[in-house]
């Protein structure tokens, strides 16, 4: 009886250190569970920073996108500036060509000079009406290209409404300019503007008449100049200014598909109508009709400026000129002309040399 009551005093005593040994193990289950559980009580409060902070970054972003949605005065301004393309008014110094080879028998040189400045100002003014509208009409496609969806138009800082706008009042202004000089020039201005407006509303899309349409520019820049002095211009200028012009263009859209060719680079439409072997075809026409015409042209200088053996001379600078043009044309790395002429030294030699003879067979 006695052991049987000392184990049943043990059992119980044992359960009793069982229990007591449990209660601390779930206890620290409890605190555990407890412990698990606490991190997930704050989330809430982690949210709410989190919250704030998307609200406050999304506000930023809102702020930031507000000025290209709605530019003020002064972006808007800047935009419509740079749609016009001031960089490509370096193009529009082809109006002193007329006016540089006058210049020796002018009898109001001063008169000269103004008229030229007034024929360039005024081209400028046309050429950046002509291109607020390409921009505005090429609006969604420039939005799609990597590189043009930065232009303001495409960008939405210059809205199309006030790009055709600004169109308007650029050509009315360089159009009542030209009447400054000359009734004539405000005539080669209109027949510009209607050609180039015909480029940008389908033309450009139609092989061939592309090529003619921005060739056509350089050369409406050189009567414009004439115009605007009231110059007899040689048939030999204005057949070198044309064909130089077409040698110029189709080089260039030779190059870009030669690089697409090459490189799989993305090209404008309008060149999927063409083929590499057709577009070496019209610039090397365009060359030899340009030097055959040059060459006629200085032996009419020679003939006019008394014999002189500079205008001969000259022959060779502008055709070995050519031909190093002609290189670059070839080999697909013929981009804008400006751009060729500012990174090949030689052929920069070569241009102030020309420059240097025709100004002796004049002047000298």
């Amino acid at each position: 009886m006695s052991e049987t009551t000392d184990e049943r005093t043990e059992t119980a005593s044992g359960t009793a250190e069982s229990a007591q040994a449990s209660e601390p193990a779930a206890e620290t289950v409890a605190a555990k569970a407890e412990a698990v559980e606490q991190p997930e009580a704050p989330e809430p409060a982690a949210a709410e920073p989190a919250a704030a902070e998307s609200a406050a970054t999304g506000t930023a972003a809102t702020g930031s996108a507000a000025p290209a949605a709605g530019p003020g005065p002064v972006g808007l301004a800047l935009g419509v500036l740079k749609t016009a393309r001031p960089k490509q008014w370096v193009k529009n110094v082809l109006v002193f060509a007329a006016p540089f080879f006058a210049f020796s028998k002018a009898t109001n040189r001063t008169e000269l000079v103004v008229d030229a400045l007034i024929a360039f100002a005024a081209f400028s003014l046309t050429a950046s009406s002509v291109y607020l509208i390409n921009d505005a009409v090429d609006v969604e496609a420039d939005r799609a290209h990597p590189t043009k969806r930065n232009r303001p138009i495409a960008a939405g800082i210059v809205p199309v409404p006030v790009a055709y706008a600004a169109a308007v009042v650029f050509f009315l202004a360089g159009l009542a300019l030209s009447f400054a000089a000359d009734w004539k020039l405000a005539i080669v201005l209109a027949v510009y503007e209607a050609v180039q407006l015909g480029y940008c509303f389908g033309l450009k899309h139609q092989p061939v008449v592309d090529l003619a349409i921005v060739g056509s520019g350089f050369l409406m820049r050189s009567i414009a100049g004439g115009v605007a002095g009231s110059i007899a211009m040689s048939q030999w200028f204005l057949l070198v200014t044309a064909f130089g012009s077409l040698f110029m263009v189709a080089g260039k859209r030779y190059a870009e598909i030669m690089l697409f060719e090459r490189t799989g680079a993305k090209i404008r439409s309008s060149l999927k109508k063409y083929s590499a072997s057709y577009l070496r075809f019209v610039w090397a026409t365009s060359a030899a009709i340009l030097i055959m015409s040059y060459c006629l042209w200085a032996f009419e200088i020679r003939q006019a400026e008394h014999n002189s053996v500079w205008a001969v001379v000259s022959m060779v600078p502008f055709v070995i000129a050519v031909l190093r043009y002609a290189v670059d044309v070839d080999g697909g790395n013929a981009g804008a002309p400006d751009e060729i002429a500012l990174k090949d030294r030689v052929l920069q030699v070569l241009g102030a040399t020309w420059v240097v003879t025709l100004f002796l067979s004049f002047y000298l």
